[in-house]
């Protein structure tokens, strides 16, 4: 083999799609919160824009997990486990999927959050985003583990921020407790077959901090293995 040819093999990296995949799903997961300000609004059109958006990203995150899987080398030089990356980018893809999921309820439904809860959602929401950037940010820096060997100061800094997916993921259900007590204490009020919907996007929302919290668990499974 020419040595030129050698020498890329080497220095393609994983590494880079995945990010690429990363930075999508996350734009596709944050939309959520536009999402759901025309919906406190009851601005259906807006709402139907950006889950429109949602959409878009979802399939283009898709397009690029395809991407992944057909086009990651099978030959020694890979810096982590193949089979490792490939369960990575299936976790990673899923918190696109439950951000078009939740959307595609709340806007079938044309469900608004009763303004009494609204402020403690806002809460609840942008702390469960909270773990799917963190996500983003710990794969950014893998670059710079890569260089390292995975190893020194780097792997210590890496492992730092996927344990601080598990504070996010505790402050979630936390937020969690809170916005279903308040929503308990509004049940008799409200429509009963809504009560049912608001209980499930709450339980919703708290997946994606759980999922992010899995894809993290992966890196550091990869990370381990490396």
């Amino acid at each position: 083999m020419a040595m030129n040819n050698i020498l890329g093999l080497f220095a393609q990296s994983p590494l880079k799609p995945l990010q690429k995949h990363s930075r999508k799903v996350t734009e596709c997961s944050e939309l959520l919160e536009p999402f759901f300000e025309a919906t406190f609004n009851q601005d259906w059109e807006d709402a139907e824009r950006v889950r429109a958006q949602i959409i878009n990203l979802e399939l283009r995150a898709d397009a690029l997990k395809r991407e992944i899987r057909l086009k990651l080398p099978r030959g020694l030089f890979l810096p982590v486990e193949r089979t490792d990356l490939l369960e990575l980018v299936t976790q990673l893809d899923k918190l696109a999927n439950y951000s078009r999921d939740i959307s595609g309820r709340i806007l079938g439904r044309q469900l608004v959050v009763p303004e009494q809860m609204q402020e403690p959602f806002r809460k609840f929401l942008s702390r469960s985003l909270d773990a799917c950037r963190q996500v983003r940010k710990v794969l950014e820096e893998l670059d710079e583990l890569l260089e390292t060997g995975f190893r020194g100061r780097e792997l210590k800094f890496v492992n730092n921020m996927i344990l601080e997916l598990d504070k996010v993921e505790d402050d979630t259900d936390q937020l969690q407790v809170v916005l279903r007590k308040t929503l308990l204490g509004l049940e008799q009020d409200l429509n009963p077959i809504d009560v049912m919907f608001l209980y499930k996007c709450i339980e919703r929302i708290s997946i994606l901090a759980e999922q992010a919290q899995r894809v993290g668990s992966r890196i550091e499974l990869m990370l381990a293995r490396a």
